[in-house]
């Protein structure tokens, strides 16, 4: 029977998949529930210092359907960080630590910039027994006038000097978590681990508006009649997550292999074992999952981990760590592409016109019989 259980930046998760921050890790009770479940590990929703000044409003969803479907390709949401105190979190991770001592629990942490905010914020959530971080450097919406979230994301040299921050504060491990809403993602993440992040999270929700309502005329989701962008989550989302992490890993364990010591915790659009898989042949670790809960339960996690067993025994893999990253030797540049089809058709050319006795050469003599012979 394959072993879905991982090692990753010095932490043991019984599988691979992981809540992602966000409404499904909003308080103990349900971070709860996904433990008792089976979830390998769970990021909490994002914490920061100060939770009175985040008000969310409702509605703060909007979904999209397939055509002639109730099936939901697309989420968006205008959800804000925790709203929630710090001195509320400290006492829910002590007790989810005393109630799940061996299960993985990550706190997702904000701030704005400023070396006391983040260094407090992570010492604080260190002395609760949280067993590593997720900076949230990548929402995509809420609180950019405090130059939070993707606002810092977007700026290289902000994540080099709060990772650092960061890495100085604690010995645990932490992963920055990206934003898609930039054009090279490889720029922030390096940045990230060149200042000591473990690993790095990607992808968080691009940047959206799901739609205008042709009834009303207004966009949606409409709160008093008015919106603004918000995040696209869900399965219609996850080519783009598997091209920006196939980026991350090609930068991170490619030739060079600057950051082979580091993980990915791959998000974006994963509602079953085989979508888990995509992501872990391009390098990922982890997956994370968010949108695919609030859509199919906490319970949804055990079939996927079937369905990820039943991949790996049809091909024969006993661990995660035997196919993490397989498909990356298989990705190109688009002169290479033609070189290779260039390549095989002058072969088959060859292989077709040897047939013909006036083909034959005395130099290339046995080469030639080797090109008729079936059991090569």
């Amino acid at each position: 029977m394959p072993d879905l259980s991982v090692q990753v930046n010095g932490l043991k998760l019984p599988n691979p998949f992981v809540i992602a921050s966000g409404p499904p890790g909003t308080n103990a009770n349900v971070i709860s529930k996904a433990f008792d479940e089976g979830w390998g590990g769970v990021v909490c929703k994002t914490v920061c210092l100060e939770a009175d000044k985040i008000i969310n409003v409702a509605p703060r969803y909007a979904r999209m359907r397939a055509q002639n479907s109730k099936e939901v390709i697309g989420w968006e949401n205008i959800e804000l960080i925790s709203d929630r105190s710090i001195e509320v979190w400290e006492d829910e991770f002590k007790r989810l630590k005393d109630a799940y001592p061996d299960r993985v629990l990550i706190a997702s942490v904000m701030e704005e910039y400023g070396k006391d905010r983040w260094s407090e914020i992570i010492e604080r959530c260190a002395a609760c027994g949280v067993d590593g971080f997720e900076l949230n450097f990548s929402c995509p919406h809420g609180l950019p006038e405090r130059a939070m979230g993707a606002a810092m994301g977007q700026n290289p040299e902000l994540l080099r000097e709060v990772c650092s921050w960061v890495r100085e504060a604690t010995d645990l491990p932490f992963w920055a978590k990206m934003t898609p809403n930039i054009t090279h993602i490889t720029e922030p993440a390096r940045a990230s681990l060149e200042s000591g992040a473990d690993g790095i999270a990607a992808i968080n929700t691009i940047l959206s508006v799901m739609g205008v309502n042709l009834d009303t005329l207004r966009p949606e989701p409409t709160v008093e009649g008015y919106s603004l962008p918000g995040g696209y989550s869900g399965k219609a989302v996850r080519p783009i997550a598997l091209r920006m992490v196939m980026e991350l890993a090609t930068m991170m364990f490619g030739e060079s292999g600057a950051f082979q010591d580091r993980s990915i915790s791959a998000i974006g659009g994963v509602e079953s074992g085989e979508d888990a898989a995509q992501f872990i042949l391009l390098g990922a670790s982890t997956v994370q999952v968010c949108t695919g809960v609030m859509i199919h339960g906490y319970g949804h996690v055990k079939p996927m981990c079937d369905q990820l067993e039943s991949f790996m025994d049809k091909h024969g893999f006993e661990s995660i760590e035997e196919f993490r990253g397989h498909a990356l030797r298989y990705f190109s540049t688009h002169a290479q592409l033609v070189e290779r089809q260039r390549e095989v058709r002058e072969k088959k050319k060859q292989e077709r016109e040897i047939g013909k006795d006036t083909h034959w050469e005395g130099d290339r003599f046995v080469e030639q019989s080797d090109m008729l012979v079936s059991n090569k």
